[in-house]
């Protein structure tokens, strides 16, 4: 019997040993630090930075366009006869060379110029919704992860704290155990729960880490030191009338519209005129007097395509009754999805009453068996009982904490 007590007492010295190095966590960070980061590294963002300054660049591109346009033109050609064959040099004339400027401009109006403003506006803002849109997405995201990782350290640092609490607990268990206060039996009742707090620690402590590499890797951080992170502060904003995401909409309407203008306008009349001076000569009568200048203009005035105008326009029309019919969908499912966050975030603010009473009493219950267990008056059964009754209790806390956490940010996404 003392040989199975000794055996008894150095397994758990042994446990206790193996327990004894705890992972140190470093100075705190917070939320926002991992959502700056995050925004600072990202490449959708960055992608659709260069998109504005690409369609900034558009815009002085097709302006340019409209400007006169200088060219600098050269071509000679020379056709030999060789004892009477050859070409016909009443074609060819044998020879030539011409070296111009030719100046060309496009007459344009003013509704295609408004038009093709208001093309490049919308391109922009369209541009600029997206990258708001990233942004809100990304921390959304960020937020999650963040609430995960918050989520697993809390557990690990409650696993731990009760992991302390058994400790000393076995120290006295042990002495009573030498005394026959307790079985043999009992003793090792408890040592089993010890040990599974022991691997509970360790998973915490596993998927803390886990959770934490990914917070790092979405935010774009090459870091492998683990740091204690803050509780997050978050707490539902006022309901708003959802703007942001009809604005989407707006904008493909507006584009629908211009595009119509377009095709409209395609179907005016287009007059070019150009200017040029320069030599050319076939170097058959006076070539040194061939300088000269010309003057001319073009014009295209559609008459018949097949209505390709008509069907173009139907298209569009289509294409803005399909917008419609998502706009409608959208504005319904938005408004259901917002007073359900809504219902969820009062539901489980509702819990909170409840879940600390228990807590109080699983608490009250474990303190008084802690007091019984000193004297022997306790079966190790029920106070392991009342240990896992206040760790369901508490861990059931953290979870609805985490969840109320969840749904405000999910109602903060929305609620645009």
């Amino acid at each position: 019997m003392e040989r199975f007590k000794n055996s008894i007492f150095a397994l758990v010295g042994f446990v206790l040993l193996s327990l004894s190095g705890k992972g140190q966590l470093q100075s705190g960070r917070d939320l926002d630090f991992f959502i700056r980061q995050g925004l600072s590294t990202s490449p959708v963002l960055h992608d659709l930075r260069n998109q504005q300054r690409s369609n900034q660049l558009d815009s002085l591109r097709w302006r340019a366009g409209y400007q006169p346009q200088l060219t600098a033109s050269s071509a000679g050609v020379y056709a030999p006869v060789i004892k009477g064959y050859g070409y016909d040099q009443a074609i060819t004339n044998g020879q030539s060379l011409e070296a111009l400027l030719n100046l060309n401009y496009t007459l344009v109006g003013k509704d295609r110029i408004n038009q093709q403003i208001t093309q490049t506006k919308i391109h922009s803002d369209s541009l600029t919704y997206a990258a708001n849109w990233s942004v809100l997405d990304l921390k959304k995201n960020i937020t999650d992860q963040y609430l995960n990782a918050y989520a697993s350290q809390e557990q690990m640092t409650f696993n731990a704290e009760v992991y302390e609490l058994l400790k000393k607990e076995e120290q006295l268990l042990k002495k009573l155990t030498r005394t026959n206060t307790y079985k043999q039996t009992e003793y090792l009742t408890f040592l089993v729960s010890f040990q599974q707090q022991q691997l509970a620690w360790k998973q915490a402590e596993i998927q803390f880490k886990n959770d934490y590499g990914i917070l790092n890797y979405l935010c774009g951080i090459r870091d492998t030191a683990l740091t204690e992170l803050k509780a997050p502060n978050l707490s539902a904003a006022l309901p708003v009338a959802g703007e942001f995401f009809i604005t989407r909409f707006k904008l493909d309407s507006l584009k629908n519209e211009n595009d119509k203008k377009g095709v409209v306008l395609n179907y005016r009349p287009k007059a070019n005129i150009y200017v040029n001076g320069g030599y050319n000569s076939s170097f058959l009568l006076q070539p040194y007097k061939n300088f000269g200048t010309s003057a001319g203009f073009t014009l295209s005035i559609p008459l018949y395509d097949g209505h390709q105008k008509a069907i173009q326009l139907h298209q569009l029309r289509i294409q803005q009754e399909t917008g419609l019919a998502y706009k409608e969908f959208f504005v319904r499912q938005h408004q259901q999805q917002v007073e359900l966050l809504l219902q969820q975030i009062r539901e489980n603010k509702a819990l909170y009453p409840q879940i600390n009473a228990q807590i109080h009493f699983a608490k009250s219950l474990m303190e008084v068996d802690s007091r019984l267990l000193t004297t022997g008056d306790l079966r190790i059964a029920d106070y392991i009982i009342a240990i896992n009754n206040y760790l369901a209790a508490k861990n059931l806390l953290r979870q609805t904490d985490i969840n109320g956490f969840k749904l405000i940010n999910q109602f903060n996404y929305w609620n645009r």
